[in-house]
């Protein structure tokens, strides 16, 4: 086997950071060249990430200069970014412009919502402000893996957790023309989807034996859904989204609601799910309703339906930080490289955590 690819993650000491920083390690083809924080340069990668001291005893932090004066040590490179919305699209532009200068070739895969639109216009209406690479936006390719056959741009970007849970569910209803085109979704994701960066509604005291909306009808991801559920199937569809604070860490349980097209019954729509998903490694169509505790920590997901009248529920759990941000990252990256697109995700949930 050819010399491990090495990756430069970008993030510092975040949560994606870190999931990202463990499925490296985990991953026979990858290996770490580089991870970059803008405040903990030099530092440990176990300070921050102590369940990682192990894996990575002696490596620390980098400075974005240092990743991008290693760049010619080697001929191809993974940029993996899990740094924040509005910061990842500069700072992946950086390691592009800096790999054509040496001749080196990079395959990026981002988690934030900088690459989520083909359509600068489409991105400042959604953050508030202009796109701040927009010449970059059509190296980029977004969707779910699951949902794209083939990829024409060399970067990819992997929709946000929210927005994985929804579309694992709405697109194959959409796809098999099964349900009408509106959707109501109520959704319920851990504390770590909000970031390592304490707040009110993160702090513990608050979140433990607590259960809340938040933006109800008005959160950001509703028109990511909407463009990507279009781009995956050509229809436009709407949706009526109401995220919940849950307390625990991680994952998210989405109940997607809608009207059937035509009548179908409860086995007709599990059977469209699974054929839809027939060759999908990490999504399962169970029987029973899903549960979190059975895809927690993995790059899988699962979906349960039930049917009553004209009404179709389709519950959807995952985990928020693997097949939500880094696992669908790395599966992504997978796919770029024409390897096996499970290589390195295919650990078992622990089941208990």
């Amino acid at each position: 086997m050819s010399a491990p690819l090495p990756a430069i993650v970008l993030g510092g000491s975040g949560y994606v950071a870190g999931e990202l920083l463990r499925l490296v390690h985990a991953h026979p083809r990858l290996s770490l060249g580089a991870a970059v924080s803008t405040s903990q340069v030099g530092e440990p990668l176990g300070a921050a990430f102590s369940h990682l001291a192990a894996s990575y005893p002696d490596a620390v932090f980098s400075s974005l200069d240092d990743a991008l004066a290693r760049l010619g040590s080697a001929p191809a490179w993974a940029l993996l970014s899990g740094a924040p919305h509005g910061a990842a699209a500069n700072l992946i532009a950086q390691v592009l412009d800096a790999a054509a200068a040496a001749g080196v070739r990079v395959t990026a895969v981002d988690a934030s919502a900088d690459f989520r639109f083909v359509d600068p216009a489409a991105f400042a209406a959604v953050y508030g402000h202009p796109h701040p690479q927009p010449e970059l936006l059509r190296q980029f390719t977004c969707a779910v893996p699951e949902h794209l056959a083939r990829i024409d741009t060399p970067h990819a970007a992997h929709p946000g957790c929210f927005v994985t849970t929804m579309l694992l569910a709405i697109v194959p209803l959409v796809a098999a023309g099964l349900a009408e085109d509106e959707f109501f979704v109520s959704a319920v994701t851990g504390s770590t989807g909000a970031g390592r960066s304490p707040r009110d509604t993160t702090h513990h005291p608050f979140r433990a034996n607590n259960l809340f909306a938040y933006q109800a009808l008005k959160h950001r991801h509703g028109p990511e859904v909407r463009a990507l559920v279009q781009a995956a199937t050509g229809r436009e569809v709407g949706l009526h989204f109401v995220p919940h604070s849950g307390p625990f860490a991680r994952g998210i349980h989405a109940t997607v609601f809608a009207r059937q097209r035509t009548r179908v019954t409860e086995g007709d729509v599990r059977e469209a799910l699974a054929e839809f998903y027939r060759d999908a490694r990490f999504v399962r169509v169970e029987a029973a309703p899903p549960r979190l505790k059975d895809v927690v920590a993995s790059n899988y997901a699962a979906l349960g339906v039930a049917v009553d009248g004209d009404s179709i529920v389709v519950c959807s759990v995952l985990d928020n930080l693997v097949k939500g941000a880094a696992g669908g990252c790395i599966q992504w990256l997978n796919r770029l490289l024409g390897w096996p697109e499970d290589m390195g995700l295919t650990t078992a949930p622990p089941g208990w955590c």
